[in-house]
């Protein structure tokens, strides 16, 4: 009997996990300005270290939750203001496997570190506009146009 109660709190404790999780994301993404997104986390390894998620547009900055994390802060905080795309490329050899076939993949600069992050290709167009939309009197970002593979 020991081992059915056993079963039952393991299988009760993965429920109320993934429920959690559920309640996570709709406290998050409840005022709307999300888009669906991954952030190379480590580079370690090439094309590994992509930890998928959400992003949040509020104000000048792109807030981004992990997907399957209990923390109702946001993993990392992109500013606009300290943030240029540097590079656009394609997914290439291990991160084709881990990513959608329509994503691209952005190499960004800010005043921390640089940072990669992955989202579609139609997401694209709303990160870069929102990226160049600084408030009035504030310098826009840098734009690269190299390395810019056809949309």
């Amino acid at each position: 009997m020991e081992i059915v109660e056993g079963i039952g709190i393991g299988f009760a404790v993965v429920v109320v996990g993934l429920l959690i999780l559920f309640i996570r994301r709709a406290l998050v993404t409840r005022s709307g300005g999300i888009i669906r997104l991954s952030v190379r986390v480590s580079t370690i390894l090439d094309g590994r270290g992509w930890s998928p998620g959400f992003g949040r547009f509020v104000g000048d900055e792109l807030r981004w939750y992990r997907m399957f994390s209990f923390a109702l802060r946001p993993k990392r905080v992109l500013s606009r203001k300290g943030l240029a795309v540097e590079r656009r490329r394609l997914p290439e050899g291990q991160e084709r496997l881990s990513m959608p076939t329509d994503w691209v993949i952005l190499r960004c600069t800010s005043h921390h570190a640089p940072v990669e992050i992955a989202m579609a290709r139609s997401t694209v167009t709303g990160f870069l506009s929102w990226l160049e939309a600084a408030p009035p009197g504030a310098v826009s970002p840098r734009l690269a146009s190299q390395d810019w593979p056809a949309a």
